[in-house]
């Protein structure tokens, strides 16, 4: 027995919400709808990780100035790390249990939309099975299908490694950071190995993330701006 079957109960019900879509709109366009919805639902937790990868990037050249003065010390370095982080308001962990408590619904669709109960997987897109695998794909429409969804991720990776190497890397930070960037890469890669839904969800999900990183993380400048344009006092 896999150890996803424990997911089972969760997979069946997010099947049934799935069905019941797929009976009002196209099954391809259920995927769609349901993998949004699952992931405004996630919203608050991206937004609580962010709010702390955003306190972690404030105080990152305190941090790096103190790893630099008791960098011989590794004691004293603890005890004045957990000084600044209480200080600042700012906890080491505070972005981790967002991430941990979106892997099961991530890890509930992931199986819906590769090994889903039902005949979810044999509506078509494009007259594509949604079961139907890349490297089973037998016809020019049907490669056009899987080439069109590549191609979608393949922008939506190029896009988010474009951005990271536009904003500036924190004091402190890993020499491998811009080599661990251009990993948003391996997406399209894993598409070539799930089926359409899959790839469709994956997608789907995939323009979700940058959508909503660029969202958390846009300069908000509108006090500057609002300034900026507010009117002078006459003299």
């Amino acid at each position: 027995m896999s150890i996803l079957s424990v997911l089972d109960p969760a997979v069946r019900l997010a099947h049934a919400a799935v069905a019941t879509l797929a009976g009002v709109i196209p099954t391809a366009a259920a995927i769609v709808v349901f993998t949004l919805a699952v992931r405004a639902a996630l919203h608050p937790l991206a937004r609580s990780a962010a709010r702390a990868e955003r306190a972690r990037t404030r105080i990152a050249p305190q941090v790096a100035k103190l790893k630099k003065r008791h960098a011989k010390d590794r004691d004293r370095l603890a005890r004045e790390l957990l000084a600044l982080n209480r200080a600042e308001g700012v906890s080491p962990f505070a972005g981790l249990l967002p991430a941990l408590l979106q892997a099961p619904f991530f890890s509930v669709m992931y199986r819906l939309f590769t090994t889903a109960p039902g005949n979810l997987l044999d509506a078509t897109l494009a007259g594509v099975p949604l079961g139907t695998h890349p490297a089973a794909a037998h016809a020019p429409a049907q490669f056009a299908v899987f080439a069109v969804l590549e191609a979608a991720l393949l922008a939506l990776a190029w896009w988010s490694v474009h951005r990271a190497e536009q904003a500036p890397a924190p004091d402190g930070a890993p020499a491998g950071l811009g080599l661990l960037r251009w990993l948003a890469f391996g997406t399209p890669l894993f598409a070539l190995l799930l089926p359409l839904a899959g790839g469709l969800y994956l997608l789907t999900s995939t323009a979700w993330t940058a959508a909503e990183r660029w969202f958390l993380t846009r300069p908000t400048d509108r006090p500057a701006r609002a300034q900026a344009v507010a009117p002078q006092p006459a003299r």
